[in-house]
């Protein structure tokens, strides 16, 4: 038996395709988000890596933002409780989540089965996002991928005060005019989206362990700065940013069970 979970962002739409509610058998993520083509992408590219077809899969269940344009699925499911349900999946030892976006950020606090508990959302300002990177490297001339190579070469990091995206651009514009080395710059950067989203952590209640999911969590210079700023481990997987996707497959597992216990 084969579900879908789709998790379609503001800028990126991920699938995850679950054999029997277990393994893992097709994945895909596609850079566009809700109002685009990414989804249907997304949906065709994870059906070919799975090996099926749509017509195999017995359950989809939507997430995200575009959740509710997505026509092809049978059913939705919030973007928190999808994130709270693919981390206990793959981290059951996890109790505090801390998600970074394209354009939001936010942490969940679980309890011992995984259950979301409490919750801090940021989604007003683009500072301490994926958004927020992705201006940054461009004033750089960098590529995303690169910023955590840049910032482990770093030994005095840049304080990036401001807390606008705005004003933070001009500030490292300024910086870079004055001579700081770029390396410098985005060790700064990636501390400063680190400084952001421990304040969320620490607003919601920080319970070890702690895990990054969403595409931010694949920049290892924000990981290693956020480990710092809150002074524990964070845990990590390579499917961070699929995270979303993987709980919504899960939901959509329990919602064919559920009906099959319903017609014996």
């Amino acid at each position: 038996m084969y579900t879908l979970g789709i998790d379609i962002g503001s800028t990126t739409s991920k699938c995850v395709i679950l054999r029997d509610g277990t393994e893992i058998v097709g994945t895909s993520v596609v850079a566009a988000g809700t109002g685009t083509d990414g989804p249907q992408l997304a949906l065709k590219e994870g059906l070919a890596d799975a090996g099926i077809r749509e017509e195999e899969l017995a359950y989809t269940i939507a997430t995200g933002y575009g959740r509710k344009r997505f026509d092809r699925a049978q059913g939705e499911v919030s973007e928190l409780s999808c994130h709270a349900r693919g981390v206990h999946f793959v981290f059951p030892e996890v109790h505090t989540v801390i998600d970074i976006g394209g354009q939001d950020a936010k942490v969940l606090v679980l309890n011992e089965k995984g259950r979301m508990m409490n919750f801090v959302m940021n989604d007003k300002c683009a500072a301490g996002t994926g958004r927020f990177l992705d201006e940054m490297a461009a004033i750089l001339k960098l590529d995303i991928s690169d910023l955590e190579t840049e910032a482990v070469k770093s030994k005095n990091p840049a304080a990036i005060s401001s807390t606008c995206t705005v004003f933070a651009e001009s500030e490292v514009i300024s910086q870079l005019a004055a001579g700081t080395d770029r390396c410098d710059l985005v060790a700064g950067i990636c501390q400063s989206v680190a400084v952001r989203a421990v304040s969320l952590a620490r607003r919601a209640g920080v319970k070890e362990k702690v895990c990054m999911s969403g595409g931010v969590a694949r920049n290892a210079g924000v990981r290693n700065a956020m480990e710092k700023e809150l002074g524990v481990e964070i845990v990590y997987s390579d499917i961070a940013q699929l995270m979303g996707a993987l709980g919504a497959s899960l939901y959509a597992y329990d919602n064919i069970k559920s009906s099959q216990k319903k017609a014996q």
